[in-house]
Formats: C-alpha cells, structure tokens, sequence
C-alpha cells in the first residue's frame, strides 16, 4: 500500500468516525440534554435545602437572642445577692453587645424587617437598661436596678420581646 492509498483510507474511516459520531450526537442530543437539566435541577433542589437549612437556624438562633437579651433572663443569669447595681448594669450591657454579635450575621437568612425588629429591641433594651440605671443612686443594689425594669415591663401593654419571637416566628412560617 502506498502512501496515499494510506492516506485515503484514513481520511474515509476519519469521515466516516465523524460521521457516525455526528450521528449519534445527534440521536443522544435530547437525553444529554436532558440528563444535564435533570442533574442541574437536583443540584438547585440540594442547593435549596441547604440554604432553608441556614435560614431556619438563623431564625432559631434570632429567637434565642431575644430570650438571652430579655432582662428578666438577664437577671437570673448575671445578678448575685448583693451586687451593686453599677456592676450589673455593665454586665448587661456587655451581655447584651456580646450576644448581638454573635448574632449579626443572621441578618443575611432574614427579612429585612425582622432583622430591623431585632436590631431596635436589641437598641431599646440598652436603653431601658441605661435608664432605669440614671435614675438609681451611686450606692444602690443590683436588686432595686432590676426591679425598676421588670416594673416597666411590666407596665407595657404588649412585651416586645414576646412581639419579636413572634414576628420571627412568622417569618419561619412564610418559609413553608
């Protein structure tokens, strides 16, 4: 056999691989595509789950928050017989920031008005904390601090820390 003899027969069996490659493309061409949809949609369906996944903890995690920063938690867990009042008002307000940023990144699995929500209750606490603690004297037990805030929270007609848990608490809902 001489060389374009060769030749010629190589180039007929590439035409004819090609040929039949080409066709056989063309014969699969709707299952691959349908077998790359299909595997493209389980990986969204996966993808899904884990990120209903994240935001459901985030929405746990939320709800615990606003337990912790309750004041009525607070004080079972920090106040001590005979504390002064100055040093449980700085526990709680060190208590209060650690867990908020701890928390903070949350906000990237939640609406943005629950994060807000939380955010001000977060803020309000603070504030009530530092108020009832201006209005004491210098000497006082941490004992008088807590009772002026229960008092006050006791006073309001709806319990925002109630409110909050069950704003995120909705939110879970609307989830499903």
């Amino acid at each position: 056999m001489n060389i374009q003899d060769f030749a010629a027969a190589t180039f007929g069996l590439s035409i004819a691989g090609v040929v039949t490659v080409s066709a056989g493309y063309y014969l699969l061409k709707q299952d691959i595509h349908q077998y790359l949809k299909l595997k493209s949609s389980e990986s969204e369906g996966t993808a899904r789950k884990e990120l209903l996944t994240l935001r459901l903890q985030a929405h746990e995690r939320l709800i615990l928050f606003v337990d912790r920063i309750n004041p009525a938690s607070l004080f079972l867990r920090l106040h001590q017989q005979g504390m002064p009042a100055a040093v449980l008002h700085a526990l709680i307000l060190e208590e209060v920031r650690t867990e908020y940023q701890h928390n903070v990144t949350q906000q990237l699995y939640i609406g943005t008005a629950t994060w807000q929500a939380v955010r001000k209750l977060k803020e309000d606490t603070l504030i009530m904390i530092n108020h009832a603690r201006q209005n004491l004297p210098d000497e006082a037990l941490a004992a008088e601090l807590c009772k002026i805030v229960l008092q006050h929270l006791g006073g309001m007609e709806h319990n925002p820390y109630d409110l909050s848990q069950e704003l995120i608490t909705k939110e879970i809902h609307l989830l499903f």
